[in-house]
């Protein structure tokens, strides 16, 4: 996707120039609205979480959706798949899951004699793992490299997985017995991580009446191509942030490594991932460069899985969104700008 002439923001009286265009912005605005609305055929309300959903695809970032069972995870997963004229590949994890089974294998072909190599799930553009907490850490470990490098290394050979490339995993928090926990390096893996919620009794009753339709299950036109996607994940790099409000972020993440009540605050991925998220907010919205809004939006999604509270913090009852939206009250808002001139 071509981004044209560059534009300017004004912020403070400081020039920013956004190497994304008019026009490109336009397109991703379009898209986006598209999107949602063809989720909101199958999915009732969850109109933030889909914009969060959105946000992560435009950065190719990936996806934790943890709740209990019956929320919706799996169902808004696949309906976002439907919408994207990308390969699609569900795994349901299990604890007799083996990496291979992920990544594929290499087997001798007698009819040829010679080796081939089988690929597994792992090589669709939108990956959704299942209940990813009930496979063995070492299943769990599979991913690790596909998520962060877009690689499969196998038999001293490492391939490249097809691009635009996002996992959607899922999880139940509740029910612990036979599951693993996902570890920190595999959590930070992950660009946003949200909870789903249970509906409002309005949206309660509209899914109940959806489902006595006959006409509810609705099968979903994509409404962009893959090699759209990758156009649109290329534009909203180009998206401006200000040195401002690139200070106010960069000021939030420090601060989680400063409070008492957290034992390991958010990483420089941490920082990177709520600027991506902040670039894709403001896409999203028509805007070609970053508002502290964009910023204050993401903050939760994108570093609520980062941090680990101290034990004293946690048998005291506090959780990082609690203490996160704390350092927001804490830390003073840029002052806006002007806007934007072309």
């Amino acid at each position: 996707m071509s981004c044209g002439q560059p534009w300017y923001s004004i912020w403070n009286g400081v020039f920013v120039v956004s190497t994304v265009s008019e026009t490109a912005i336009a397109e991703i605005h379009r898209v986006t609205t598209a999107i949602r609305e063809q989720i909101g055929r199958v999915i009732v309300g969850k109109e933030a979480i889909i914009d969060l959903l959105l946000a992560a695809l435009l950065c190719e970032g990936h996806v934790l959706l943890e709740d209990v069972p019956g929320t919706g995870k799996t169902t808004l997963a696949r309906t976002l798949a439907g919408t994207l004229g990308c390969t699609f590949q569900r795994i349901q994890f299990t604890p007799d899951l083996l990496p291979s089974d992920v990544t594929g294998l290499s087997f001798f072909n007698q009819k040829i004699g010679e080796f081939q190599f089988r690929p597994g799930p792992i090589f669709a553009q939108i990956v959704l793992t299942d209940e990813i907490n009930r496979a063995t850490p070492r299943t769990q470990s599979a991913l690790l490299e596909a998520m962060q490098e877009r690689t499969v290394s196998i038999d001293g050979e490492t391939r490249p997985l097809p691009r635009p490339f996002l996992v959607i995993a899922t999880q139940n928090p509740i029910e612990l017995e036979g599951t693993f926990p996902l570890p920190e390096a595999q959590l930070d893996r992950f660009l946003i991580k949200v909870a789903m919620g249970y509906p409002s009794a309005v949206e309660e009753e509209e899914i109940v009446q959806r489902s006595l339709t006959p006409a509810g299950n609705l099968s979903l036109a994509p409404v962009v191509s893959a090699e759209q996607v990758r156009g649109l994940q290329e534009a909203v790099r180009g998206v401006a942030i200000n040195p401002p409000v690139r200070q106010y972020l960069v000021a939030i993440t420090r601060a989680t490594r400063e409070r008492a009540e957290i034992e390991l605050g958010a990483s420089p991925r941490g920082s990177l991932a709520l600027a991506h998220l902040a670039q894709a907010r403001a896409a999203m919205a028509g805007r070609s460069f970053v508002l502290p809004d964009d910023v204050k939006a993401m903050v939760v999604p994108a570093l609520n899985h980062r941090l680990i509270l101290t034990a004293e913090a946690r048998l005291r009852g506090q959780t990082t969104t609690a203490i996160l939206e704390q350092i927001l009250a804490q830390i003073p808002v840029p002052v806006e700008g002007e806007g934007v001139t072309g």
